[in-house]
């Protein structure tokens, strides 16, 4: 093993300081198991940090992340943050935008024993992350939501073309990626509203097919989001990559999870040029937090997400195997019937890891 890579740990808020050290106790296996060194930095972070520090995000944590090649974050009870309130900014928005995390990557595959309509959906969703109706990431300071009158409010929204050449060229490298794992053609579609929006869809679009012209070997259509809203349902296995902008991109990932069983089984990763986070689609369930039930599946994968990200970056196969590995053993564990109640199951939580961590035993001991 050589140096260990530095990866941030944060909980969050609701489920999350219970599925997010199931992740990380699970993936340290695969890590060990793949000959990949990892130190796990736990940092304050969300409401608990708070009411401990009075911040959020205190300047220690945001600093700390600044020497981490990546970090895991729980969920957040976003509807909790008051950013008039001092101190109290929302981590996910934050670290995005101060990060530059600009690409949020998101997956949905059908799993084995998971009962769906779908038998056979593998897509990804690739979101713009740092502009759009996100009022947190479109101005320098405050937000971009104004109340005109009592009776009126105007959202404001941010397109700009450098944020669009970057995310169509990141979806395209990823189906390419895939292409070459697959052994068949790639495919991206860009999603939009460019009918009715005519100049900030119109530009995404446009930059979307400048960038297609770079790629001749991934074939490149666009479709808009009702359509595809439709499409998604009706055929999903007509996706391979869709690329949008921020807020569609967000209904149409819950919406993908959805085909797939449960937001349980929704993985993200959050990735810039030098930095990634780890962190699942669903919320924070604060309706069933510290019951011992939720499914730490999403949690997980993301983690997998962030050691292949690792594995890319730094051309490092033992945080691909890594990555191969946890995947493996989530795939088998769910395919045995061992499901949480989101799933239809009674398993724990804890009963959910030590079958995770029984399957990764049996495939390294094999």
């Amino acid at each position: 093993m050589g140096a260990p890579y530095r990866i941030g740990v944060l909980p969050g808020d609701g489920i999350g300081p219970e599925v997010v050290p199931v992740a990380v106790e699970v993936a340290s296996v695969a890590a060990r198991a793949a000959g990949l060194a990892v130190e796990w930095v736990e940092l304050p972070a969300g409401l608990a940090a708070y009411e401990q520090f009075g911040e959020t995000l205190p300047p220690q944590t945001v600093e700390t992340l600044r020497g981490c090649q990546g970090w895991v974050l729980g969920p957040v009870e976003h509807h909790r943050y008051d950013p008039r309130r001092p101190g109290m900014r929302n981590p996910s928005g934050f670290l995005r935008k101060h990060f530059d995390l600009y690409a949020n990557v998101r997956p949905a595959r059908t799993f084995p024993g998971v009962p769906t309509r779908y038998l056979h959906v593998d897509l990804v969703v690739v979101r713009e992350n740092t502009e759009g109706f996100y009022p947190d990431r479109n101005v320098l300071e405050g937000d971009a939501e104004l109340r005109v009158t009592q009776d009126v409010v105007v959202s404001l929204r941010v397109v700009t073309r450098q944020a669009c050449v970057r995310i169509a060229e990141y979806a395209f490298a990823l189906a390419a990626q895939r292409a070459a794992q697959r052994g068949r053609p790639g495919q991206v579609t860009a999603v939009h509203k460019a009918n009715v929006l005519r100049r900030g869809d119109g530009l995404f679009l446009e930059c979307c097919r400048e960038v297609a012209a770079r790629f001749p070997e991934v074939a490149f259509d666009d479709v808009h989001v009702d359509a595809a809203s439709y499409f998604l349902v009706r055929d999903p296995a007509r996706y391979d990559v869709m690329v949008t902008t921020n807020l569609f991109g967000d209904i149409l990932s819950d919406q993908a999870a959805g085909l797939v069983g449960s937001l349980g089984l929704a993985p993200s990763l959050n990735a810039g040029d030098r930095y990634a986070m780890a962190q699942a689609v669903h919320g924070s369930a604060p309706d069933i937090a510290g019951r011992g039930v939720a499914n730490p599946t999403a949690e997980l994968l993301s983690v997998a997400m962030l050691f292949e990200w690792l594995g890319r970056r730094h051309g490092d196969a033992a945080a691909t195997d890594a990555a191969g590995l946890v995947e493996d053993a989530v795939r088998a564990t769910l395919a045995r019937g061992v499901h949480t109640p989101d799933l239809g199951g009674t398993h724990t939580t804890a009963q959910f890891s030590r079958a995770l961590q029984e399957a990764l035993r049996a495939a390294t001991m094999g």
